[in-house]
């Protein structure tokens, strides 16, 4: 589970951070690159961009290792992570983009920039509370979609794993480790889904759980 995290992580925070910035500079020359990369990053599946991307950066230019857990160092887990986070990162930079523009047309914003707040404090403070509740609701499945991508992620790369032991049962046949994987990806995937809902409740106020 350590690739199918640090993929998590990266695409969360990284997908974020640069839709803001593209919200921030709309229509910018920024914008269009930020944008163009995460067309690229959606319509390329992970099982197209692992080979490639070993292909270029292991093969080609050897600057990082083509596969194999190694010393478990970042070398080891930069190609991997970026094949599984690169297509969730993309929607997640589109999702956070478009909200942030929308919420920073709001009468509320546009009150605590009459107040004369610096612009990061209106940014930090006032609109990103309200842009990440669509990213949010995106996070289950990003969860589900990084958990089943790391099967074929850790098959391109010879990692260790969770989704390479299901590969392995399956081709072996090997029926209890294929349910027990699946079991143990749904139980994630359901506990991510309670995570979105209470963090949902958190971020907007009007959404009450009784």
């Amino acid at each position: 589970m350590t690739l199918g995290a640090w993929a998590l992580v990266v695409a969360v925070v990284g997908g974020i951070a640069i839709g803001s910035y593209a919200a921030l500079h709309q229509n910018s020359f920024v914008d269009y690159i930020v944008m163009g990369v995460a067309s690229f990053g959606i319509t390329v599946p992970n099982f197209v961009l692992a080979p490639i991307l070993s292909f270029i950066f292991a093969v080609v230019l050897h600057w990082l290792p083509a596969g194999g857990w190694g010393d478990g160092g970042p070398t080891n887990l930069l190609l991997p992570v970026i094949s599984l986070a690169l297509p969730q990162l993309a929607v997640f930079a589109r999702i956070t983009r478009g909200s942030m523009i929308e919420t920073l047309r709001a009468d509320h914003i546009r009150t605590a920039r009459a107040y004369g707040l610096p612009t990061r404090v209106v940014v930090v403070v006032h609109a990103m509370r309200a842009a990440l509740v669509p990213a949010v609701s995106y996070l289950g499945p990003v969860a589900a979609a990084v958990l089943t991508g790391s099967v074929v992620v850790e098959t391109v790369y010879s990692l260790p794993g969770v989704g390479r032991y299901f590969v392995l049962g399956a081709l072996n046949r090997d029926y209890t480790l294929v349910m027990g994987t699946v079991v143990l990806i749904s139980v994630f995937i359901v506990v991510f889904n309670l995570l979105v809902d209470i963090l949902y409740a958190v971020l907007d106020p009007r959404v009450r759980y009784e």
